[in-house]
């Protein structure tokens, strides 16, 4: 069935609370990459050294990390719509007190609080749009996985023209469209019945004992580290203006959703799961060495090519998470999340320290490295990660509502 066909269960045709999670989770998904392009005008606001303003990341993947052992944990005890609602409210409140922000120290720790409230509320959204859709998963899929790139892609280009008068509109910003998705999500989405089976804390560590599970997790752990040496060092490297970083940013994002969404299913079908991986893995490691070392012009682009490997990636990578181990999809995603987010949370830190030891290169030879060994991992670690990754016709990432890039 087509997913955009006109009829009942068509993307396009969906209760209102299904339009506003996904509306909620755009937003969600946009605070990943909204620093992106002020990082440099929050370093001068502050009086603020690169690897001081890069913490921003470390602290709130390090907290979204913890977070991945309890998310399940409390949406299988007060249910899908109140997980929403907890975690939006905390949004709402710490991306508000980072605008407010007088020192780095404080819009670090204000950006953990708002890393806790984005894990619960993106650990449990596709879960409550997948049981609001009508006529199937399908095209609930395909709207979050839509939300997600378009998120991702937006993130940086709001950052950019907000933050270009000052490096707090985009705080304030964010807390304003997460208080109307908080509203709208009160108001049109209604409560859900609540798992049979109630998830432990331990059930997420638990399932990393499976040999396949945690072959995925450590070669995602490596991946995710160049992913983020990207992602929180190069706009100190590019040194442009907001609005030039948000464009190149913008470019990324949009190669990221359309590699994610079109492109890797389709490789996926013709060459493997793990073949695909493999290779994307060695691409991006050759683009982030060539970004590290080249002109201006050779960093941009670069850094917006390295989208196209990043939205291969993850989608594989999810198929893997999923697909690999007899674990329940929400707890093996727990598990592999909480493994991976520390290689997001260590770059934004490592990435300068590294620059402040060496030069400006290495940190990009470093993630570079760091895609080579996801890659031996999945090579190394084939016959683990063999079931469900070639036998099987590869699924959607995100079938019974969850979704491993998300959390």
């Amino acid at each position: 069935m087509d997913p955009f066909d006109a009829g009942a269960g068509s993307i396009l045709r969906q209760p209102k609370a299904v339009w506003a999670t996904a509306g909620a989770s755009v937003v969600a998904f946009m605070g990943i990459g909204l620093v992106d392009p002020i990082l440099p005008s929050i370093a001068q606001g502050l009086d603020a050294t690169a690897g001081q303003v890069s913490l921003l990341f470390t602290s709130y993947f390090l907290i979204t990390a913890f977070a991945m052992l309890v998310t399940g944990f409390v949406s299988s005890r007060i249910g899908g719509r109140r997980t929403l609602l907890a975690g939006l409210a905390l949004v709402v409140v710490f991306a508000g007190l980072a605008g407010t922000s007088g020192s780095v120290g404080e819009l670090v720790g204000f950006r953990a609080g708002w890393g806790l409230g984005n894990a619960l509320f993106v650990s449990t959204a596709l879960a409550v749009i997948v049981g609001a859709a009508a006529g199937g998963s399908a095209a609930a899929i395909l709207l979050y996985e839509s939300a997600l790139g378009l998120g991702m892609a937006c993130g940086p280009l709001l950052g950019a023209l907000l933050g270009d008068a000052s490096w707090r509109y985009p705080f304030f910003g964010t807390a304003f469209l997460m208080a109307i998705g908080f509203l709208c999500i009160s108001v049109f989405l209604k409560d859900q019945p609540r798992p049979a089976r109630k998830i432990s804390v331990l059930d997420p560590v638990k399932a990393l004992g499976h040999g396949g599970l945690a072959s995925a997790a450590a070669s995602a752990f490596f991946y995710n580290y160049t992913f983020f040496t990207v992602l929180a060092f190069t706009p100190f490297v590019l040194n442009m203006t907001p609005y030039k970083s948000g464009a190149v940013f913008f470019a990324w994002g949009v190669l990221l959703a359309v590699f994610s969404v079109l492109v890797a299913p389709a490789l996926q079908r013709r060459f493997g799961s793990l073949k695909v991986l493999g290779g994307s893995l060695v691409l991006l490691a050759v683009d982030v060495f060539v970004l590290g070392y080249g002109d201006h012009t050779t960093a941009i682009v670069c850094t917006i090519l390295s989208g196209a490997f990043i939205g291969v990636n993850n989608t594989v990578y999810t198929e893997l998470a999923l697909g690999v181990s007899d674990a329940p999809r929400p707890v093996a995603s727990a598990g592999y999340n909480f493994v991976r987010w520390f290689a997001a949370a260590a770059a934004p830190y490592f990435a300068p320290k590294i620059e402040e030891w060496t030069d400006i290169h290495v940190p990009f030879v470093v993630a570079a490295v760091t895609a080579v060994l996801g890659a031996v991992v999945v090579v190394v670690r084939r016959k683990a990660l063999t079931h469900e990754a070639e036998e099987l016709e590869p699924r959607h990432a995100t079938e019974d509502g969850v979704s491993v890039f998300a959390g």
